[in-house]
């Protein structure tokens, strides 16, 4: 859940109205909300399925608050009063099937309140018995409806097979469970999440907008002027696109694998000083040769973030290597996709004269103020930017 950015204090109109234009950036900083799944399944067919929900998902879900005073905290009295509520929630939208028949739900009472690093959560579990050996398919359709783009990671695991994970969603409601996943299957998943990552992440979308916009363009006379022949620019894009892919493939793979671990929040801060950089950089170059290295180092940082939303899909044991080079692969097919996208069009207005005033100078200030946003966001904890 995105905080809020305003007080719920009156604001002067000036601040209300800056308030108005910087709540669409602070969506943007938040990737849409997620939830665990846990399926074990033994070998005589006894299921186990767990969820654990954020609390403020759980609220969302069948309005917890509502069962007590309405104050829009939710309290332990709550939870307890809206429990049968919240299974009964649950029941309806998780269904567990084998061979064309379903496998009957049985809650397990009462359910647990985590504690985990961005939050408190709860923990409804079940069990089922399905047919001795066969493929299990769980169907969800958890929080989709309150969160078109809300996304279930499944932790599955056969017996004392190997674990595999996958990503359940409104697109993708099912996943099936097997004895053995073929690698085919593992590099399927993982280079779709891959793609959706990138697709989603707002932050690494702006870094890449404000990397690219001079890109047909180059510092000269202390103004930006149009490169000489595409040939010129391609190269450009080129050695940037490169520069960074490496750089960012090297650290997610060292940082999935476990070899490299840095805070989460000195990360994500970090991403946000890149974007706040780049865009800066475009409005008052500092930066004006040698991209490819200021590319490669702002890459390093985006591998370790992206990183993190691998470690949480989870990378099987078996398969690891089809994992992560789907995944890498997924990322570097969607960032391709956008320079690809947007390379033409540059070179095609590298001469306009209103390039400059109309397109990079507001889209470089849109990327350094969303990168400041995010910025003291993440470094400072603030649950609110605007003064009073």
């Amino acid at each position: 859940m995105a905080r809020a950015m305003c007080p719920m204090k009156p604001l002067s109109p000036l601040a209300g109205a800056l308030c108005v234009l910087l709540l669409p950036l602070a969506a943007l900083a938040h990737q849409p909300g997620s939830s665990r799944l846990v399926l074990l399944v033994q070998d005589r067919g006894a299921a186990e399925l767990r969820w654990d929900v954020a609390l403020a998902d759980a609220d969302l879900a069948v309005q917890l608050d509502a069962h007590g005073n309405r104050d829009g905290v939710v309290d332990p009295a709550e939870v307890a009063a809206g429990e049968a509520v919240l299974f009964a929630y649950a029941e309806s939208r998780l269904q567990l099937a084998a061979e064309g028949r379903d496998c009957p739900l049985s809650r397990r009472r009462p359910l647990q309140v985590a504690t985990r690093p961005d939050g408190r959560s709860l923990v409804l579990r079940f069990t089922a018995r399905c047919p001795a050996g066969a493929a299990i398919t769980l169907h969800s359709q958890l929080l989709v409806d309150a969160d078109a783009g809300h996304r279930s990671l499944l932790r599955a695991q056969w017996g004392q097979a190997v674990p595999q994970a996958g990503v359940l969603s409104a697109e993708r409601p099912r996943y099936t469970l097997r004895t053995q996943r073929a690698p085919m299957q593992t590099f399927s998943a993982y280079f779709r999440e891959g793609i959706h990552h990138v697709r989603t992440g707002w932050d690494h979308l702006l870094f890449l907008l404000g990397l690219f916009l001079p890109v047909a363009l180059r510092w000269s006379g202390h103004r930006w002027q149009p490169l000489d022949s595409p040939r010129q620019a391609l190269r450009q894009a080129s050695v940037v696109v490169t520069a960074f892919t490496l750089a960012h493939a090297a650290t997610l793979c060292l940082a999935a694998l476990g070899v490299l671990a840095l805070p989460t929040r000195w990360v994500e801060s970090a991403v946000a000083a890149s974007v706040l950089f780049t865009g800066l950089n475009n409005l008052h170059p500092v930066v004006t040769r040698r991209l490819w290295l200021l590319a490669a180092a702002f890459g390093l940082i985006h591998g370790s973030a992206i990183a993190g939303a691998l470690l949480e899909l989870g990378l099987p044991a078996e398969g690891r290597v089809w994992a992560l080079l789907g995944f890498n692969l997924g990322v570097e097919a969607a960032q391709l996709g956008l320079v690809l996208l947007g390379l033409p069009m540059a070179l095609a207005l590298r001469r306009w004269r209103g390039y400059v005033p109309a397109i990079l100078v507001p889209g470089s200030a849109l990327v350094a103020l969303a990168g400041l946003i995010w910025f003291l966001d993440r470094a400072l904890d603030l649950d609110w930017i605007l003064p009073i």
